[in-house]
C-alpha cells in the first residue's frame, strides 16, 4: 500500500526528462479539453466523444501494426470520425444512432488490428488505458502544435459556435453559419480526442473532455466561468492523475477518472446546497409577506 503514496520515490520520478515532457503534454490535452469541455455539455456531445474515440482508437490500432507514429494514426482516425459524424449526423434526431454505427464499426475493426499486431502487449493495452509517460519529445511537438490550431480556431468561431450552441434555431435565423460552425467544431472534437488516446485511452477520454466541463456547468451558468473552472478541473485531474501514478507505476486513466469524478461529486454536493439554500430563502420571504385581505 505504501508505495502508492511514495513521496520520495514520486519526487525522484518527477525530475526525469521524459516525466516531464509527459506532464507537459498532459497540460496541453488538459486545457484543450477543458475550453471545449463547456461546448460539448452545451450541444449534448458526451456520446459523439466515445465515438469519436473508437475511431481514434482504430486510427491509433493502425499506425501501430503498420510501425508508424501512434498520435499519427489516432489523430487521422478521430478526424475522419468527426467528419463522419457531422455529415451523416448533423443536428438531426439520427445523431445517437450514426453515433452508435460508428462506434461499434471502430471498436470491431480496432480489436482486430490489436490481434493483427504481434508487438507487446504492454503498447496495446496503452491504447485502451493510455501510456502518456511514453511521449517523447516529437510526440509533444504533435501536441502542442495540435492544441494550437484547436485553440486558435475556436478562438475564430467562439462568438458564432456557442449563438448555435445555446440555440440553433435563432442561429441560424440570424444569419449565423450553422452548417459550418457544426462540422468544424466536430473536426475540433476530434483533433482534442485524439489527443486523449494517448494520454488516459481510448477508454477513458470522456473523463477528460466531459466529466470536468459537467462539474463546472454544475456550479455555474457563465460560458466564460465555467470554461475557466473546466480547465482547472481538467488540469487537476490529469496532472494529478499522472503524479499519483507514478509511485505504483500504474496506468493513469483510474487515477485521473477517480479525481475527476470526486470533483463533479463536490460539484453536484455544492448545487444541492444552492437549491437548499434557495428554496429556503424563498420560502422564509414566502412566509414574511403579509398574507392577501
Amino acid at each position: 500500500m505504501t508505495e502508492f503514496f511514495n513521496l520520495e520515490l514520486t519526487l525522484r520520478l518527477l525530475g526525469l526528462d521524459f516525466v516531464q515532457t509527459g506532464l507537459l503534454a498532459a497540460a496541453v490535452l488538459g486545457l484543450v479539453s477543458g475550453v471545449l469541455g463547456p461546448l460539448i455539455i452545451m450541444r449534448r456531445m458526451a456520446f459523439a466523444v466515445h465515438g469519436t474515440a473508437e475511431l481514434a482508437f482504430t486510427g491509433a490500432a493502425a499506425a501501430l501494426l503498420l510501425g508508424v507514429s501512434v498520435e499519427y494514426g489516432s489523430l487521422i482516425g478521430a478526424v475522419i470520425a468527426a467528419l463522419l459524424l457531422a455529415l451523416l449526423g448533423g443536428e438531426s434526431r439520427e445523431r445517437d444512432s450514426v453515433i452508435g454505427a460508428v462506434l461499434s464499426f471502430g471498436l470491431g475493426v480496432g480489436v482486430l488490428l490489436l490481434w493483427l499486431h504481434e508487438g507487446r502487449a504492454a503498447n496495446k493495452f496503452g491504447l485502451l488505458v493510455g501510456q502518456v509517460i511514453s511521449v517523447d519529445s516529437a510526440n509533444l511537438r504533435v501536441f502542442a502544435v495540435s492544441g494550437a490550431v484547436v485553440l486558435g480556431v475556436l478562438a475564430v468561431i467562439y462568438r458564432p459556435l456557442l449563438f448555435a450552441s445555446v440555440d440553433p434555431v435563432v442561429a441560424a435565423s440570424r444569419g449565423v453559419p450553422v452548417r459550418f460552425v457544426t462540422p468544424m467544431f466536430a473536426l475540433l472534437l476530434g483533433i482534442a480526442t485524439a489527443l486523449g488516446v494517448q494520454t488516459v485511452g481510448v477508454l477513458l477520454v470522456i473523463a477528460m473532455l466531459v466529466t470536468p466541463a459537467a462539474a463546472a456547468c454544475r456550479v455555474t451558468s457563465s460560458p466564460l466561468l465555467a470554461t475557466v473552472l473546466s480547465i482547472v478541473f481538467a488540469e487537476v485531474a490529469v496532472l494529478g492523475g499522472i503524479v499519483l501514478s507514478l509511485a505504483p507505476g500504474a496506468p493513469i486513466s483510474a487515477f485521473v477518472t477517480t479525481i475527476a469524478f470526486t470533483i463533479y461529486v463536490l460539484c453536484r454536493v455544492i448545487e444541492y446546497r444552492r437549491s437548499l439554500a434557495t428554496r429556503s430563502t424563498v420560502a422564509t420571504t414566502a412566509e414574511a409577506e403579509p398574507a392577501p385581505r
